[in-house]
């Protein structure tokens, strides 16, 4: 997949004690020229970057300084954002949406539990998470186009390509579409399946309707969400547990 260009806006809690904590982090964001900018706000424990990368590098590079990282917002909320998150053992992660223009929407996704190699992602027609994975229904398609790839110029909505799992079952993934909207996707659901797509580039029947992709292995249903400075929790109103705490525990038992 290839390397995004467009910038965003990232929110990140902190656990900031200091200014030795605040510049600890700006220099380990130093180093990626992808990072346009790092605002540290120690009072609100908060650190604003602004980038081309996905979330997860982020989030990365600042724990790397010891101090621990949970996304708040990811972009302005004006246009609208929203989050998917999936949990389906052995599979699970978390994917954001933001409309980040009127013709552009930013994908940025951690999915966990994956076989090696590449699957393909794709938003369907339903969210219903019932009976997977006939529940969903077929990929979003609002043109009644041919399946295609995520960058071709006739293609169904919800084709989104596919992402690449690591050796240890990892996809971390920033996708930037022309076509998807968010708005049009709220109550959807976005899944991962079984296999690559061929993009339609198959001779068999199932290419112009899936890409050959399979099974899906996971979905999720897309709810909308906090944008910028949006989320301001710091304590769980039915457990109690604050945000570093809660950062410690599984995502299998939130």
């Amino acid at each position: 997949m290839e390397d995004s260009k467009v910038i965003s806006k990232i929110e990140f809690d902190v656990n900031l004690t200091c200014k030795n904590c605040a510049n600890a982090v700006k220099n380990v964001l130093s180093k990626f020229p992808e990072v346009k900018l790092v605002e540290c706000d120690i009072e609100k424990q908060s650190v604003v970057i602004e980038t081309s990368l996905p979330s997860l590098s982020i989030k990365e590079a600042i724990e790397s300084t010891g101090k621990r990282a949970v996304l708040k917002g990811f972009g302005s909320s004006s246009l609208g954002s929203a989050v998917a998150e999936l949990k389906n053992k052995p599979i699970f992660g978390v994917i954001r949406f933001h409309q980040t223009l009127e013709d552009l929407c930013v994908i940025d996704g951690t999915i966990d539990g994956l076989p090696p190699g590449e699957h393909g992602l794709h938003v369907h027609e339903y969210g219903d998470l019932s009976d997977l994975p006939m529940s969903i229904g077929p990929h979003f398609n609002p043109t009644e186009s041919s399946h295609g790839g995520q960058n071709d110029a006739s293609r169904h909505y919800g084709d989104l390509g596919n992402i690449f799992a690591d050796s240890k079952g990892r996809a971390s993934f920033r996708i930037e579409d022309h076509q998807l909207k968010v708005h049009e996707i709220i109550g959807r659901s976005i899944a991962v399946s079984s296999d690559k797509d061929d993009f339609g580039l198959g001779n068999s029947e199932s290419s112009k309707m899936d890409g050959n992709s399979g099974t899906s292995l996971a979905a999720a249903i897309i709810a909308r969400s906090a944008g910028l400075f949006e989320n301001p929790k710091r304590l769980c109103q039915c457990d109690g547990i604050n945000i570093w705490d809660e950062r410690s525990q599984p995502m299998s038992s939130l």
